[in-house]
């Protein structure tokens, strides 16, 4: 079996005998991978609690067949900020089950381990109104959706967008309406995230507009992916 290192983010784990586990991780350079962790659920297990889901390591693993095999893990970031604070963990496990669905075993995706880790970060140091609807846009677009918010889908009317449709592949005017309604605040805040002026969105207080876009971003995510994030509302 080869040996090899890699950073990775835990995305879930599974239980698998009476004192192992099988970890999925998002690496930076062989995309999503599985591993199993021997002896991880022991009490004297030297991982400790750093093979838990937004656990963020540097690992050292076997591979195999089927699954890997996790030798070493030493934490990279702790993350304490969102495993003492319940909608943080809402936010950060959201993004997780995304990525999960969104990645290819083996297949590398560094641009999508990069957005969950500064993601992750984001909602670790302040837990923004926006940060998982941040992150569900850009992946979107990154994934090769990038919806048209700039001006009418049909007719290119760059004002008086009051609706968006998924299907359509972003804002409509009031002539050419159908999807969901929109408010001016929400299209603007929409402008802000796929216009290249991310932070400036972050920095928007929770508000209506904030939750529009919050739930417009989680309805478009799983039209891409054609399944409900079962964790959204987890906490609610």
């Amino acid at each position: 079996m080869a040996l090899y290192r890699d950073h990775g983010i835990v995305l879930r784990t599974h239980k698998l005998g009476e004192a192992d586990r099988i970890i999925t991780f998002m690496t930076e350079r062989h995309g999503k991978v599985r591993a199993v962790a021997k002896g991880v659920r022991k009490t004297k297990s030297k991982f400790g609690a750093r093979l838990e889901p937004t656990s963020h390591v540097a690992l050292q693993l076997y591979e195999g067949r089927e699954l890997d095999i996790v030798t070493q893990a030493e934490s990279v970031d702790h993350f304490k900020a969102i495993r003492e604070d319940l909608d943080r963990i809402s936010h950060a496990v959201t993004m997780l089950e995304a990525t999960d669905q969104l990645s290819l075993e083996r297949e590398p995706n560094a641009d999508l381990y990069r957005m969950l880790l500064g993601a992750l970060r984001a909602v670790d140091a302040r837990n923004s109104a926006l940060v998982v609807a941040g992150f569900h846009w850009k992946v979107l677009a990154l994934e090769g959706f990038r919806p048209q918010v700039e001006s009418c889908v049909v007719c290119d009317e760059p004002e008086g967008l009051v609706a968006f449709d998924p299907t359509e592949g972003g804002l409509l005017c009031a002539e050419h309406r159908r999807g969901t309604r929109v408010s001016p605040e929400a299209v603007e805040l929409l402008q802000q995230i796929l216009g290249g002026r991310l932070a400036q969105a972050l920095d928007a207080p929770a508000s209506p507009a904030t939750h529009e876009v919050d739930h417009l971003a989680t309805r478009v995510m799983e039209h891409h992916l054609e399944r409900r994030l079962r964790s959204v509302g987890l906490l609610d």
